[in-house]
C-alpha cells in the first residue's frame, strides 16, 4: 500500500551554530520594535508591498492544510468609510452598554475609546476571515479542522510580515463583526471574520502607550537534558 504522494523538501537552509544564534537574536530585535499604532500617516503604501506580505501569510501551516483563510485588502475611501461607520456603532455600543467595568479598567491603560479615525486614515485595512467550511475535490461541502488556530497562525505571519516591510499595524476586532460580510460581499454561511488588521506608516510623531511586556522568563518555561 503506498501513501499520498510526495516531494522533496527544498529550500531548507542549515546553519552553523553561531549563525543560527545570530540571526535568532537579529529577529528577536526585529520582532520587539513592533508596537501596535493607533495614529496613521494617510499616504499610500504600494498594492505590490500588501500582496507580498499576504502571499507569506498564506504559507501558514493549518489544519489537514486546509488553508481556511480569507483575506480582504481595501483601499478604496469609500468603503472603508462604510467599514469606520459599521465598527463605531458596534464600538460605542460596546463601551457604552456591553463592557463590564473590570474590562473598561483593564482597556484603560490604552486609551481607547469608540472613536476609530484610524479605520479611513490608514491606507490598508485587511478583513481576515475564517472559513468555517469549504469545498472538496467533487464540491461537497467538507469541515475545516482548527480553522480559528490556522488563521490565529496566519495572522501572526502577515502581522510580521508587515512590520519586516516596515509598516506599522493595529488589530481591531469590534464584536460582532457581521457587518463585514455584508460590507466585503463574503459568505456568511461559510466564513466569519477573524479580526480586522489595520496597516500604513504611522503619522509622524506618532505614539504609543507607556507599557511593558512580559519578559521571557514570565512567558516560557524549559524541559532540558541533563
Amino acid at each position: 500500500m503506498t501513501g499520498p504522494p510526495t516531494i522533496e523538501l527544498a529550500g531548507h537552509e542549515e546553519l552553523p551554530p553561531a549563525e543560527m544564534l545570530r540571526r535568532a537574536r537579529e529577529f528577536r530585535e526585529l520582532a520587539a520594535r513592533r508596537r501596535t499604532v493607533r495614529a496613521f500617516d494617510s499616504r499610500p503604501v504600494a498594492r505590490e508591498v500588501i500582496a507580498e506580505c499576504l502571499a507569506a501569510a498564506g504559507t501558514a501551516p493549518s489544519g489537514a492544510n486546509q488553508q481556511p483563510w480569507h483575506f480582504v485588502a481595501i483601499s478604496d475611501p469609500a468603503v472603508k468609510q462604510r467599514i469606520r461607520v459599521a465598527a463605531e456603532e458596534e464600538e460605542r455600543q460596546f463601551y457604552e452598554r456591553r463592557a463590564t467595568d473590570e474590562w473598561l479598567a483593564a482597556l484603560q491603560p490604552l486609551g481607547t475609546d469608540w472613536q476609530k479615525p484610524f479605520l479611513e486614515t490608514a491606507p490598508w485595512l485587511i478583513a481576515i476571515f475564517v472559513q468555517k467550511w469549504g469545498r472538496s475535490a467533487d464540491g461537497a461541502r467538507a469541515k475545516h479542522y482548527y480553522p480559528s488556530e490556522s488563521v490565529g497562525i496566519a495572522t501572526g505571519i502577515l502581522i510580521t510580515a508587515l512590520h519586516t516591510a516596515g509598516l506599522a499595524t493595529l488589530t481591531h476586532t469590534p464584536s460582532p463583526m457581521g457587518f463585514l460580510n455584508e460590507i466585503l460581499s463574503r459568505p456568511a454561511d461559510t466564513e466569519r471574520p477573524f479580526l480586522l488588521l489595520v496597516t500604513g506608516c504611522p503619522a509622524p510623531g506618532a505614539r504609543v502607550p507607556a507599557i511593558q511586556r512580559k519578559t521571557p522568563q514570565q512567558v516560557s518555561s524549559w524541559f532540558e537534558s541533563v
